[in-house]
């Protein structure tokens, strides 16, 4: 599944830096993240890196992006192989 910031986010700016797929970006209100980038941190950390830094809970798990581990492995290799 991949994750989503809510409208609690402050706009702290820790999240962004902490994606290491660069799946977070500053939307019109508020963070925003890309749902096709996001693999919750599955290849990289064994948790997601903006819920661990984000210091108000805003970022939940999307429902409407349901993803197995398995699916968000494939995406992460996918996401390292492009250029």
């Amino acid at each position: 599944m991949a994750l989503k910031i809510t409208d609690e986010c402050i706009n702290c700016d820790v999240c962004e830096p902490a994606c290491p797929n660069e799946a977070i970006s500053m939307g019109s209100e508020y963070y925003v993240i890309d749902p096709s980038r996001c693999t919750e941190c599955v290849g990289h950390f064994d948790v997601p890196q903006c819920q661990s830094v984000c210091p108000v809970d805003c970022i939940p798990q999307d429902p409407a992006f349901v993803e197995s581990k398995e699916e968000l492995l494939a995406k992460f290799h996918q996401l390292e192989h492009q250029p």
